[in-house]
C-alpha cells in the first residue's frame, strides 16, 4: 500500500499535463516569505530569522519533508523617510517527497518597500518583490514504475524499461506581492495583502516535452490582533490560495496569555488555537513568546476523504521566529502582523 502511493505521488508529478501544487505551511503565517515578498522587512526590530519544518503523511506512506529559513531586515534607516521600511532578506526551501524520488531546492531573495500613508507610520502599503532560483531532482532508483510489477507484486529486478530524460530541472522564478498594515486605535492592528507566484510560468518537466508549465499561484490573505483585558491578545488570520486546479482556503485564531501579568513592549506570551482547513484538515495550534523569540507547534488532524487510510493522521509542524530587538531601535514600534 506505501509503494503504491509513492509510485502514484511520483507519477503525478512526473505527467507533463498534472499540476501539483506548491509545497506550503498550516502556519503560513509563521513563514511570511513564501507567503508574500510584500513581509520582508515587516517587524519590530532590527533582523527576524525565522524556520519552518513540517512532516506530512508519515501515517500512510514515507513522509513528505519541508522546511525553509529565512532572514530579513531593514536598509537606510537613516536615509529612508522616517515612516517608510525598506526591507531585504533570503530565504532557502528544501522539499522532498517519495521517500527522496523528488528533491525541490530553491533559494530567494526578496525586497518590499513598506510607504507610510500617515504622518505618523501607523499605516503602511508595500510592494514586495522575489527571484527564486528553483532546482528539482529525480531518483529514479526510488521510483516504481509499471514494468517492475509481476504476478507476485513489485519486482527491483526487473528493468523499468523508463528512461528521463531531465532527471535534473532548474529554472529562474519571479515573484510579486503587495500588502497594508495598520494599526487600529491604540493597540490592536489588521493587515491584508496578495501574493502571485510564479510571474513567469517557467516549463517545467522531466520528460523529453517541454510544454509543461508551472501554473502561477494567487494567494489573498489577512488578519488582526486585538486586546484583551489589558494585557492579553487574540489574534486571527485567513487565506485563500489557489494554484490550478487546486485551491485552499484556512482561518483561525490563537488566544495570547500575558505570562509577565504586566503590560509590556515585549511580554512573555503563551498562544492557544487552532485553524481549519476547509474540507481538509484541523490544525491544533500552541506558541509561546519569550525574549524574541516565539515557538510554535500544530498537527493536522485530517478530516478529507483521505482519513480512513490516515486514521485523521496528517502532518506535525514547527516553526521558530526570532527577532533581534535593541533600545536604539526607536524607529519601528508599529504593531507588525504576527499571525
Amino acid at each position: 500500500m506505501k509503494k503504491a502511493l509513492v509510485f502514484l505521488t511520483i507519477i503525478l508529478y512526473l505527467i507533463p499535463v498534472s499540476r501539483a501544487q506548491d509545497p506550503h505551511f498550516s502556519q503560513f503565517f509563521a513563514s511570511p516569505l513564501t507567503l508574500n515578498p510584500a513581509f520582508t522587512g515587516l517587524f519590530s526590530g532590527d533582523f527576524r530569522i525565522a524556520g519552518n519544518y513540517r512532516s506530512q503523511w508519515r501515517s500512510i506512506a514515507t513522509p513528505y519533508i519541508t522546511g525553509t529559513i529565512s532572514a530579513d531586515f531593514n536598509i537606510l534607516k537613516n536615509v529612508i523617510s522616517y515612516t517608510d521600511i525598506w526591507g531585504v532578506g533570503v530565504m532557502a526551501l528544501y522539499d522532498k517527497t517519495g521517500g527522496g524520488a523528488l528533491v525541490s531546492n530553491y533559494i530567494a531573495i526578496s525586497t518590499a518597500y513598506h510607504k507610510g500613508l500617515d504622518p505618523e507610520g501607523n499605516h503602511t502599503l508595500a510592494i514586495g518583490l522575489q527571484g527564486a532560483w528553483m532546482q528539482k531532482r529525480v531518483d529514479q532508483s526510488k521510483l516504481i514504475f509499471e514494468n517492475q510489477i509481476d504476478n507476485n507484486g513489485y519486482n527491483p529486478g526487473l528493468p523499468s524499461s523508463e528512461t528521463l530524460t531531465n532527471p535534473k530541472i532548474s529554472y529562474f522564478d519571479p515573484n510579486v506581492g503587495i500588502l497594508y498594515n495598520g494599526l487600529v486605535g491604540e493597540a490592536s492592528n489588521i493587515y491584508l495583502g496578495a501574493s502571485y507566484y510564479h510571474i513567469t510560468q517557467p516549463t517545467e518537466t522531466f520528460m523529453s516535452q517541454n510544454n509543461n508549465r508551472l501554473s502561477y499561484r494567487y494567494t489573498i490573505h489577512g488578519g488582526g490582533s486585538f486586546p484583551v483585558h489589558g494585557i492579553n491578545r487574540i489574534h486571527a488570520s485567513a487565506l485563500y490560495m489557489k494554484q490550478s486546479t487546486a485551491s485552499e482556503t484556512s482561518f483561525g485564531a490563537a488566544y495570547g496569555f500575558n505570562l509577565s501579568g504586566v503590560p509590556d513592549d515585549n511580554p512573555t506570551m503563551f498562544y492557544l488555537g487552532g485553524w481549519y482547513r476547509l474540507k481538509d484538515a484541523i490544525n491544533p495550534y500552541v506558541g509561546l513568546e519569550i525574549g524574541g523569540f516565539n515557538v510554535g507547534v500544530s498537527y493536522d488532524l485530517n478530516v478529507s476523504s483521505l482519513k480512513p487510510a490516515s486514521n485523521y493522521r496528517g502532518g506535525m509542524e514547527i516553526s521558530v521566529i526570532y527577532i533581534h530587538r535593541s533600545n536604539q531601535n526607536s524607529k519601528y514600534k508599529t504593531l507588525c502582523p504576527k499571525f
